[in-house]
């Protein structure tokens, strides 16, 4: 009995399950800090020659984009949406931002807090969980809100349009839209949303939304979307009309990707 229960053991062992498995034989170094959690998408600056993922967030020309329109970050307090791997929770810190960084994907956070050893960031914290939930029931407001890359992965996406702009007088987003001329019915990366138009009605202004699919994305390690599959796309058009409706009267665009691998993208700046 006892030498079935040993062969069992050392099988588990072999097979990767065993007690073991966490620790590191190597020498301490930085990339094993990275090689702890997988599925990275961001790269760090070249100098450092570590290896994570493909995307220079570290030096985002769109995050630049942002920080030129908004002004001098030097001692101002910014709020992060999706800070996904702290690439341009970097960029806001070193330009004087003291940020807090609300990151909902589990994998997501605790590369944030490797990214924050690595660069040695002290005026960024990141927070785990719905960054929805925190702008309900908070009262706290900031300078200014980063929502690079979040507002088209949400559920009600407008509920969040609504939220931020109670909570700050400046906030820059990037996202994915909609547009029929962009991306017209018979386009290949409509096959993700669904045919039939929603249309919202927010402060007086009916908005087009477009309802979408993962397409089961979500089952890879390098997923970095939203809490649910079922997410809206609004029409680009609208979604400017929306952020005029609660109070952004400067609305800047930039860096228009009509023929995005995913679908239409841009950034946006508005402030009150």
């Amino acid at each position: 009995m006892a030498v079935e229960w040993l062969k069992k053991k050392l099988k588990s062992t072999k097979s990767g399950a065993g007690g073991f498995d966490p620790y590191v034989s190597s020498a301490p170094s930085l990339q094993n800090a990275i090689d702890a959690v997988a599925g990275w998408n961001t790269a760090f600056p070249p100098e450092l020659n570590l290896k994570a993922g493909s995307l220079a967030t570290y030096n985002d020309p769109r995050i630049l984009w942002a920080m030129q329109n908004f002004g001098s970050l030097e001692g101002r307090r910014v709020l992060e949406l999706g800070p996904l791997e702290g690439g341009h929770t970097s960029m806001l810190e070193a330009a004087g931002a003291k940020v807090d960084a609300i990151e909902a994907n589990q994998r997501a956070f605790l590369r944030c807090l490797i990214t924050k050893e690595i660069l040695g960031l002290t005026r960024s914290r990141f927070w785990l969980g719905d960054f929805v939930k925190e702008l309900q029931n908070s009262e706290q407001t900031y300078d200014f809100i980063v929502a690079c890359g979040v507002l088209y992965h949400l559920t009600n996406p407008l509920d969040l349009i609504d939220l931020v702009a109670k909570h700050t007088a400046a906030v820059y987003f990037w996202t994915h839209v909609v547009t029929e001329e962009t991306m017209p019915r018979w386009d290949p990366r409509r096959l993700v949303i669904a045919p039939d138009v929603e249309t919202h009605q927010f402060h007086g202004v009916s908005v087009r939304a477009y309802r979408r699919t993962y397409a089961n994305a979500q089952d890879n390690v390098t997923f970095c979307g939203g809490l649910n599959d079922e997410h809206r796309w609004l029409h680009r058009d609208d979604l400017l009309a929306a952020l005029k409706a609660v109070g952004f009267s400067d609305i800047r665009t930039e860096h228009e990707e009509p023929g995005h691998p995913y679908g239409p993208a841009l950034s946006i700046f508005a402030r009150k």
